[in-house]
């Protein structure tokens, strides 16, 4: 079974909403090489529509400018991408497609078919939907050392607890964390 993997940029006070705004302060080798590794390790990504629409936006323009992260934005466009949306979407960037059918139905035989691990970055309300339905094989947060006050929370939405077990956690020296937490045991 193909194994799910998420990660999100975090405030310490749980805010996940518009990252692109307070996170790249905190961005150095040793986070970039994390988030780098998660995604680098997926045959397929599978996002939100908004997600995709901010890496669509940015990634292929990235790979044609040819600089130093060239070869990521390559490897991303090279990667097969699957957006989750409830309207029917046409693509630009190569390799993309539509989610088809229920989420969770479609996202369950999509951990059966043949292939390496699907990662995710970002897409809150779709890492929310397969967290709840036990989905979601590792969740990788990066905690940042800020508090936002405000924004959009990752848990605010939950119907019920989730249990999750730690499987590790680091500290990079720019004073972010990265927990990366998975099911909890049966």
């Amino acid at each position: 079974m193909r194994k799910i993997t998420a990660g999100l940029f975090i405030s310490t006070d749980g805010v996940v909403e518009s990252p692109e705004q307070w996170h790249f302060k905190y961005f150095d080798d040793e986070l970039g090489a994390a988030v780098g590794a998660l995604l680098g390790a997926s045959d397929t990504v599978l996002m939100g529509r908004t997600t995709y629409d901010v890496f669509a936006g940015a990634w292929p323009a990235v790979e044609e400018a040819g600089g130093e992260e060239a070869g990521m934005a390559k490897a991303i466009g090279d990667t097969r991408k699957i957006v989750v949306s409830r309207q029917d979407l046409s693509f630009t960037w190569r390799n993309s497609e539509q989610l088809k059918g229920g989420l969770i139905e479609a996202v369950t035989a999509l951990k059966q078919e043949e292939g390496g691990p699907i990662g995710m970055s970002g897409s809150v309300s779709v890492v929310r939907q397969l967290l709840a339905a036990g989905l979601l094989d590792e969740l990788n947060l990066f905690v940042h050392p800020v508090a936002r006050g405000a924004g959009m929370r990752l848990f605010d939405e939950l119907a019920g607890p989730i249990e999750l077990t730690l499987l590790s956690c680091r500290a990079f020296a720019g004073g972010t964390v990265h927990m990366v937490y998975g099911p909890a045991a049966a």
